[in-house]
């Protein structure tokens, strides 16, 4: 994933030009395709061996996008291209365009044709699909793999630098091959009528791409790997839900919607393969790690982020598409209990290490949650998620901790991100107009939402997770702080500068931030074998954590795993004490302290409050409204208490 605006060292500018999107008619419609048009360009490649697209001799061109957009002192915005560049020859050290960001402005326009039924979109869909076709490759041993970058000319560069993984980057499965398969079933699935014999070749293409699926990732399908002692499934692509799930939004959109045949059979087999890989890694609960969410990838049990999780509509898609309801239980979960504590406890951040310790957010995890509570609604029946949906949208509009609209309705622009300080980057890059639009697209699709979002305009009081650093704490003799050299180990990362190190009989005191009653967590580096213990004290309330080694570390990058466990005890006390018991050390990385119920309040015309209940007990609502709604942890309405992992929405 490449975070739009974070460009690397070295890039020059190129191909300066002034943005001047076309003034729109203010129809109520939020999504607006000014900028995403500012992107896009045509360049006429030179004949490449491998490569070529659809009446390549009539149209020596092809669709194609910028992938970043500077904005400059003036108000207008550079386009340029990713990587260093080199004015001498005109390159870019990736390049200026690639697939991931053309498939998804490409889904863009298809979605915008299907609401409006407008020539433009269809012509620029169209043209960004040629374009995307061109980069995957038609012959050899990698036929239906992508090539990622372009450069300026037309001159595809498959080995970038940085390089890509893999590196060809049309060598092996990849997160842009999955973009690929997402925007050829959508594209068939929309032109089938509007364009039947471009249809016909995108599904010609398609062929290709799932032949690249079952060549090097569903051929694995049935057999496992481990992870940190957990089974976990060998036939996702790049090893993840994550790049999984946008295939699956293409291969279920095909499979939906086209005649039966040898490749509708393969491609129903494909989505039901990776959907149960998907709902595989799908965990936890109301106290218990990752929440109900579901992880994207195997080689990580303490790893979630933001974009790229739409696991969640994939599995909704997949249900349809394959008649298997079940997939939509796990989906739930992860769409309804997960995103509610998310939203709650800071809004839309990016990265939960297991701690929330990457606070940037950004529009693609924003629209990847709005987009899974979205494909739920209608099949799970669950109101929940409508509540849900708007207040994660209500960030694009201002409910954010800038108080700052993220998405530009006159331009169409999306913003690259929003830092934890509240500093918005002003960039306006592809990745992040995409998914603006294609939120937008969402939320006109859905006019109920779109008003409720709309109303909330900032956000107000909150009560929810503080994280108490391990470090923090007054230790005893024996017990230590370690500072680590790097926080990352390649599947989490240390929050804070150190852990503390807890040997057996040694102890730790550490002050608790708020006030009533507050469940803990304790996050441990748990060994690969052996156990620890710790005996948490909190006003004379004791409470055992005992902890056993995760198990044999198998596909992931470090022994052990970082994980959060439940303290047993509910406390009210100021301060709690652990005392290290077993035969090895406790490595204590963080104390998560959360409200019982957590509480979040959104402002503007409208006014509401989202409260999450994280207990495994069912408690009463917290504050007061004239429209009280209270949804259990699977989004659908209950009266009374909130249920474990449920949460209730106040006017």
């Amino acid at each position: 994933m490449r975070l739009c605006g974070a460009l690397a060292a070295g890039v020059l500018v190129a191909a300066m030009v002034s943005a001047a999107p076309s003034a729109r008619a203010d129809d109520g419609t939020l999504a607006n395709l000014a900028h995403l048009d500012f992107l896009g360009a045509d360049v006429t490649p030179p004949a490449q061996a491998g490569h070529t697209t659809w009446q390549l001799d009539q149209e020596p061109h092809v669709g194609v996008l910028w992938t970043y957009a500077n904005r400059q002192d003036d108000g207008g915005y550079e386009k340029i291209g990713g990587g260093a560049y080199d004015a001498a020859t005109d390159t870019y050290g990736q390049g200026a365009f690639n697939a991931d960001d053309i498939a998804r402005a490409a889904v863009a326009y298809l979605r915008y044709h299907q609401q409006h039924g407008d020539a433009h979109s269809l012509d620029r869909a169209r043209e960004l699909l040629r374009g995307l076709t061109y980069l995957q490759t038609t012959t050899g041993p990698h036929a239906g793999d992508v090539v990622l970058w372009m450069q300026p000319d037309g001159t595809l560069h498959p080995s970038a630098t940085p390089a890509d993984v893999p590196d060809p980057s049309d060598s092996g499965p990849s997160y842009w091959l999955a973009r690929t398969v997402w925007a050829l079933g959508e594209g068939y699935a929309d032109l089938r009528t509007a364009d039947p014999a471009f249809a016909g070749f995108l599904q010609q293409r398609l062929d290709l791409a799932v032949g690249a699926l079952e060549r090097e990732v569903l051929v694995h399908y049935g057999t496992y790997a481990v992870a940190d002692g957990k089974r976990v499934p060998r036939w996702l692509v790049v090893d993840g839900s994550d790049a999984s799930a946008e295939a699956v939004l293409g291969l279920s959109a095909y499979a939906s919607s086209a005649p039966t045949g040898a490749l509708r059979d393969r491609v129903v087999t494909a989505t039901r393969e990776l959907a149960e890989g998907i709902a595989d890694l799908q965990g936890g609960g109301p106290r218990t790690w990752p929440y109900g969410a579901i992880l994207p990838t195997t080689t990580s049990r303490s790893l979630w982020h933001a974009w790229s999780s739409q696991q969640a509509a994939a599995l909704a898609a997949a249900a349809r598409a394959t008649g298997n309801r079940g997939l939509l239980r796990p989906a739930l979960l992860d769409a309804s209990e997960f995103t509610a504590r998310l939203l709650v406890d800071d809004g839309p951040d990016n990265g939960w290490q297991p701690t929330p310790s990457d606070r940037t957010q950004i529009a693609y995890g924003v629209d990847s949650r709005l987009e899974d509570a979205l494909a739920l609604v209608d099949p799970s029946r669950s109101p929940g998620l409508r509540e849900l949906a708007a207040v994660d949208a209500a960030w694009f509009f201002g409910a954010n901790r800038a108080g700052q609209p993220m998405y530009d309705r006159s331009t169409g622009r999306g913003y690259d991100g929003l830092a934890p300080d509240g500093t918005i980057n002003h960039g306006a890059g592809a990745e992040s107009t995409i998914h603006a639009v294609l939120a937008m697209l969402a939320l006109d699709a859905h006019p109920d939402v779109r008003a409720a979002a709309l109303a909330l305009r900032g956000i107000g009081t909150r009560d929810a997770t503080q994280v108490v650093e391990g470090e923090s704490g007054t230790l005893s003799r024996g017990a230590s702080v370690t500072p680590v050299s790097t926080t990352w180990d390649g599947e989490s990362l240390v929050s804070g500068t150190g852990v503390a190190t807890l040997p057996p009989g040694s102890s730790g005191t550490w002050t608790i931030p708020g006030s009533g009653p507050r469940l803990l967590q304790a996050v441990l580096r748990l060994p690969e074998r052996g156990t620890t213990s710790l005996l948490w004290r909190s006003t004379h309330q004791p409470g055992w954590t005992a902890s056993r080694g995760v198990g044999a570390q198998g596909v992931t990058p470090a022994p052990g795993a970082l994980l959060p466990g439940p303290v047993p005890l509910v406390t009210r006390s100021s301060t709690v004490t652990a005392v290290a018991g077993g035969r090895q050390s406790s490595v204590l990385d963080a104390i998560l302290v959360t409200p019982v119920v957590s509480t979040v309040e959104l402002t503007g015309t409208g006014h509401e409050v989202l409260e999450v209940n994280g207990d495994v007990l069912p408690h009463r609502v917290v504050g007061r409204g004239r429209d009280v709604r209270v949804f259990d942890r699977s989004g659908r309405a209950v009266r009374g208490l909130i249920p474990p992992g449920g949460y209730a929405v106040l006017r």
